[in-house]
C-alpha cells in the first residue's frame, strides 16, 4: 500500500513539474494536474494539503535535488572542476535536445521570475536552490585553488550563464547556447 501511495504522489509531482515547466505556475490549474496525472482529486489534497503552492514547492525541491545530484555526480566523475562543469552542461544540452525542447525550463524562468512577486515561500525555495548550487560549485573551485571569494563569484557567474543559455536553448529550440557555454568554461576557469 505504501508503494502505491508513493507512486500516486510521484505521478502527481511529475505531472505538475511538466505542466509548470511548459505552462508556468499561473497557467497550470490543479484540476488539470489531477486530470493529466490520473490521480483521484483526494490524492492531491492528501499529499499536498496546502494546494498548489505546496505542490510547486515540492516540484522545486525535486528539481533542486535532481540537478544537485547530477552536478555532484559530475564532480565525482572528474577531478578537474572544469571538466565536471562542462560535462554537466553538455549532459543537460543532450537531455533537452532528446526531450524535443519540451518539459524543460530553467528553474529561474518558471519559478523565480514568475512567482517571486507572488509567493515568498517559492522565492525562498528558489533562492535556496541557487545558493546550494553556487556553494557546490564554489567548493569544487576552492579545491582547485581558487580563493573563496573568487570561487563564489565564479559560481554565481556559471549559474547565470547556464540559466541564460537554457532560456536561449528553449527559445531557439536548439541546444547550441548550452554547448557554447560548456565550450567556454575552460577560458572562464583559467587560474
Amino acid at each position: 500500500m505504501a508503494s502505491q501511495k508513493q507512486s500516486s504522489r510521484d505521478t502527481i509531482l511529475a505531472t505538475a513539474s511538466r505542466l509548470f515547466a511548459t505552462q508556468g505556475y499561473h497557467g497550470t490549474g490543479l484540476n488539470q494536474i489531477i486530470k493529466e496525472s490520473g490521480a483521484p482529486k483526494g490524492s492531491l489534497y492528501y499529499y499536498f494539503p496546502e494546494g498548489k503552492e505546496e505542490l510547486a514547492l515540492q516540484c522545486i525541491k525535486h528539481i533542486r535535488n535532481l540537478l544537485m545530484g547530477n552536478l555532484m555526480e559530475n564532480f565525482s566523475d572528474y577531478e578537474a572542476p572544469t571538466l565536471g562543469i562542462q560535462n554537466f552542461i553538455r549532459n543537460l544540452a543532450t537531455e533537452v535536445h532528446k526531450e524535443g525542447y519540451t518539459n524543460f525550463l530553467p528553474l529561474g524562468f518558471w519559478v523565480a521570475a514568475e512567482t517571486s512577486m507572488v509567493s515568498n515561500a517559492l522565492r525562498n525555495e528558489c533562492q535556496l536552490a541557487f545558493a546550494e548550487w553556487n556553494d557546490a560549485i564554489a567548493a569544487k573551485l576552492m579545491e582547485d585553488g581558487f580563493s573563496e571569494e573568487k570561487a563564489q563569484s565564479l559560481g554565481m557567474l556559471l549559474i547565470s550563464m547556464m540559466e541564460g543559455a537554457a532560456i536561449l536553448t528553449i527559445t531557439r529550440q536548439n541546444n547550441e547556447p548550452l554547448l557554447q557555454v560548456a565550450e567556454h568554461i575552460p577560458i572562464l576557469l583559467k587560474a
